[in-house]
C-alpha cells in the first residue's frame, strides 16, 4: 500500500493492536539503543507517530506505546513514519510532517500547549517546526492554536448558556481576561457582544 495513501486515514482510526512490548524493547527504546534499529519498531499512540528504538524523541509513556515488527505494520495501522529517525529510510514530506501536529491540536487544544511541547510531539526542533508550519499553513503555531480554540468558542457561545470564563476554560485559555482579548482579536468583538450577535439573529 502507498504511504500517500496510508497518511490519509484520519487520526483516530490508529488500531492499538500490535505485538505485546518486552522489557528489552521496552529498555531499548528509553535508552535510544540502535542495537535494535531493524529488529523492531515502536509507535505512540497519543502522536500516531512511529519511531526505531534510537529514536532521540523524548521517551514515550509505556502505557502508549505499540511495537511493530516492520514499518509496514505501522503503516498498516496508520502510524506515521517519525521525520527525526526516518525509520521507513524515506524523508518525510514536510505537508505531512507538519499534518501530525494540525492533528494533535485539532484534539488537544483544551490543553496547555507550547511550541516545545508541540515539537516533542512531532519529533523536530521548535525552530524548525515554527519555521515549516508557517510556511505550509500560513500561520504560525500559536496563531493556528488561537483560531482553534477561538472557533470552538463561537461553538460554545452559540449552543450553550456556559459563562464566557468557563467557555475560556473549555478551549484552552484560563484567564478571562486574555480569553477577551485573544477573541476580540480573532472575531472583532468580545465573546458577549458576539453571543448577543448571534442571538439576534436567530
Amino acid at each position: 500500500m502507498r504511504l500517500e495513501v496510508i497518511l490519509l486515514e484520519s487520526h483516530n482510526s490508529y488500531q492499538s493492536d500490535s505485538v505485546p512490548i518486552d522489557d528489552k524493547q521496552w529498555n531499548a527504546i528509553i535508552h535510544n539503543d540502535s542495537s535494535f534499529d531493524g529488529e523492531f519498531y515502536y509507535g505512540v499512540k497519543t502522536t500516531g507517530i512511529f519511531c526505531r528504538p534510537s529514536c532521540k524523541s523524548k521517551a514515550p509513556k509505556y502505557e502508549n506505546v505499540s511495537i511493530f515488527n516492520n514499518p509496514e505494520e505501522a503503516l498498516a495501522r496508520h502510524f506515521r513514519p517519525c521525520k527525526r529517525c526516518k525509520p521507513t529510510g524515506e524523508r518525510v514530506p514536510d505537508q505531512e510532517w507538519i499534518s501530525v501536529v494540525t492533528d494533535y491540536i485539532e484534539h488537544h487544544y483544551a490543553e496547555p500547549l507550547t511550541l516545545d511541547i508541540l515539537a516533542n510531539v512531532s519529533h523536530g526542533s521548535p525552530y524548525h517546526l515554527h519555521r515549516v508550519f508557517k510556511r505550509i499553513t500560513g500561520l504560525t503555531p500559536v496563531e493556528y492554536i488561537q483560531e482553534k480554540r477561538v472557533t470552538e468558542a463561537r461553538k460554545l457561545l452559540e449552543s450553550t448558556r456556559l459563562t464566557v470564563t468557563d467557555i475560556g476554560r473549555q478551549v484552552g485559555i484560563a484567564n478571562p481576561a486574555y480569553f477577551i482579548t485573544v477573541f476580540r482579536k480573532h472575531t472583532g468583538c468580545t465573546p458577549a457582544n458576539y453571543r448577543e450577535q448571534r442571538r439576534d439573529q436567530l
